[in-house]
């Protein structure tokens, strides 16, 4: 079947003509139009565009010209992306009917390189979530299980890539949200390093720890998408002039002699005894393979969920406050006649257009930013995360990698967490720390538990992507 195909053999294929690229586009939409009904990962379909784009690369295939390893490949991007013309609303009622005029950067680079949009994929409400269930959609089911979450925020992108209806998908990952539903539903995810892969033209959740990375079927295929949507953004004053390795060629390269840190904070007496056996497991393959497994510490672990959500909730209450009724999206104007001032239309279009995580975190935020209480939260909060990020900054100087898990369990079921947000903020407890350090991180496939997928985390040192890559294309072909 061409929707099995990884990302060089779906290539070799199109180069080979052993297939075209609107057959291939073709065996993606039919999956979508079978499968989507029962997940709900596709909440936009661009097929004319997609069908379009895969005219155009078979003929310059018919034509004899070069293409790019992504050129004519089917792929799906999280509806926190703009994508000119077609309707982006961060799955959130407050932006229907929003309809961008440009692409955002990571877009038109996949554009540009001849890459097949086949649509939009659902999120947790503007990436608030770990389950899709605060999506203005509805929730996204896992493929393994359709009782079970695919995870969040990206777990449209998850879902989509592992039901087969996207070769790979473009995501984002502000405290695990790449990781976590990649996890969840056995595919692989990177959280690239902060500043590596430019944020403009995707809507901001927490601007100093939103990160933007590929969610796809295999390793490979990860350093194929992050080689094409890497580097320095003019538009994205985050993203330093720091040259881009070649991914692809460095995963070719041995990890004998490679030091990787297990955390003992996150091996705790807490965790799944059969996730502790999977971790224990990839150690030992690492082991064979020549690398040295040492035991470390992150001390102030303890503290990540708690610094977390109240950094992230402070930046989000400066992130809404754009979605004003006035600039952009819905606006209550049109269907309240008795709008009194404009901050009566503020207040009734957000109070309408919000769902309720996103009017949670807007009042967590604003109260930690408070006069009165910043010091005793916000501020207190910066302080605490410099010292976890001091935490891997030390832990680095001692080995080249880490491993733990990526997620406390396999995926739970719909509903059962949706009454407790506290329950729900704790499914980050092993990826937020990660995005508080501005480190990068992997999520492998590396067993299952009661039938249902489970990964292994792998994190880096700050832009050195390609050794946690490599690492991962090791265990992942062991």
């Amino acid at each position: 079947m061409l929707t099995k195909l990884s990302i060089k053999e779906a290539h070799q294929g199109l180069k080979n003509k052993d297939f075209s690229s609107e057959e291939l586009t073709n065996a993606y939409i039919l999956n979508i139009e079978e499968k989507n009904k029962d997940i709900n990962a596709f909440v936009f379909k661009t097929f004319d565009l997609a069908r379009e784009t895969a005219k155009q690369v078979d003929k310059k295939i018919k034509d004899n010209q070069e293409i790019s390893l992504l050129e004519g490949l089917p792929m799906s991007i999280k509806d926190c992306f703009c994508v000119k013309d077609v309707e982006s609303t961060a799955s959130s009622n407050i932006l229907k009917g929003y309809i961008p005029s440009y692409d955002a950067t990571t877009v038109k680079k996949v554009r540009n390189l001849g890459g097949v949009i086949l649509g939009k994929v659902n999120t947790d409400e503007f990436t608030m979530g770990a389950s899709t269930e605060t999506s203005a959609f509805g929730v996204t089911k896992n493929p393994h299980d359709l009782s079970r979450v695919s995870g969040g925020s990206s777990g449209g992108s998850a879902a989509s890539v592992a039901s087969e209806m996207a070769m790979y998908s473009l995501a984002t990952d502000t405290g695990g949200s790449i990781r976590q539903p990649a996890s969840f539903c056995g595919v692989a995810g990177l959280k690239v390093t902060y500043g590596r892969v430019s944020r403009f033209g995707v809507m901001s959740m927490a601007s100093s720890l939103d990160t933007i990375g590929p969610i796809a079927k295999n390793v490979e295929d990860l350093a194929i998408v992050l080689q094409a949507i890497a580097g320095h953004d003019k538009y994205d004053a985050t993203t330093p002039q720091i040259k881009v390795p070649n991914y692809f060629e460095e995963l070719k390269k041995d990890i004998k002699g490679l030091k990787i840190g297990i955390p003992k904070e996150y091996l705790n007496d807490k965790l799944n005894p059969e996730l502790k056996k999977i971790i224990e497991k990839t150690a030992q393959k690492l082991k064979k393979m020549g690398c040295e497994i040492v035991d470390v510490s992150l001390p102030h672990t303890e503290y990540a969920i708690a610094v977390y959500y109240i950094i992230a909730p402070s930046e989000i209450s400066s992130n809404m406050a754009r979605y004003d009724g006035i600039r952009f999206g819905y606006s209550v104007e049109k269907e309240d006649l008795e709008i009194k001032d404009l901050l009566d239309i503020y207040n009734k279009t957000r109070a309408k257009g919000f769902g309720p995580e996103v009017k949670r975190r807007i009042m967590i935020g604003t109260y930690a930013l408070s006069a009165g209480y910043y010091d005793a939260y916000y501020k207190k909060a910066q302080k605490v995360r410099t010292l976890i990020k001091k935490d891997f900054d030390d832990v680095f100087e001692k080995v080249d990698a880490l491993l733990t898990p990526a997620t406390p369990g396999p995926a739970f079921k719909i509903g059962e967490k949706t009454a407790d947000p506290l329950e729900m903020y704790l499914e980050d407890i092993f990826t937020a720390p990660i995005n508080l350090a501005g480190v990068p991180a992997l999520s492998l496939p590396a067993g299952k538990i009661d039938g249902m997928p489970v990964g292994v985390q792998i994190i880096g040192k700050h832009f050195d992507e390609e050794t946690i890559l490599k690492i991962g294309s090791k265990l992942e072909n062991k």
